[in-house]
């Protein structure tokens, strides 16, 4: 039996360096170290106590949106989404009727948010995503997009949900 390994571009890549006279192939491998911390920038990754925070605030708008309390719910949004929607009470009527697996889920299970956005290496943005069942026994993934404030309180600025296809009844 005889395994044929494939050729990758890291492998025609290694065989051209290897070619340099050394003194250029060190330059090259000098270069390509530092520049490899700008090349891979990520977010900077949440701490365990942002972790909570975030969490709190989708676990508190789920649960004001279940006792309708709608400035309650209202007050977990970001200044932008509550300066768009106008108020409370249209809040809450664009959650009934445009997010109905939110508005009063079965079941919720929290995944670990995480931090996003390359362009945000402090962590200032999150997203927490939740697995939600609807009272006709659906399953739902919904997508909460975060921001820390001025303040540095976590505030909701958007929600996508999906249908949760592996989890379908």
């Amino acid at each position: 039996m005889s395994i044929e390994l494939t050729h990758s571009p890291l492998q025609g890549f290694f065989t051209r360096l290897a070619r340099l006279p050394r003194r250029a192939a060190w330059l090259l491998a000098l270069v390509m170290a530092t520049m490899l911390p700008w090349t891979m920038a990520q977010s900077a990754p949440l701490s365990e106590a942002d972790e909570a925070s975030v969490r709190a605030v989708v676990e508190g708008q789920l649960a004001a949106l279940a006792s309708d309390d709608a400035g309650k719910a209202f007050s977990f949004a970001a200044p932008n989404v509550r300066q768009s929607v106008g108020s409370a009470e249209r809040f809450m009527a664009m959650v009934r009727a445009h997010y109905p697996a939110i508005y009063r889920p079965t079941s919720t299970a929290f995944i670990k948010p995480e931090s996003y956005g390359e362009s945000d290496p402090q962590g200032n943005q999150a997203i927490q995503r939740v697995h939600l069942r609807d009272d006709e026994g659906n399953a739902w993934v919904a997508t909460y997009s975060l921001r820390r404030q001025s303040d540095k309180t976590w505030r909701i600025t958007g929600c996508k949900v999906v249908p949760d296809k592996d989890r379908m009844t």
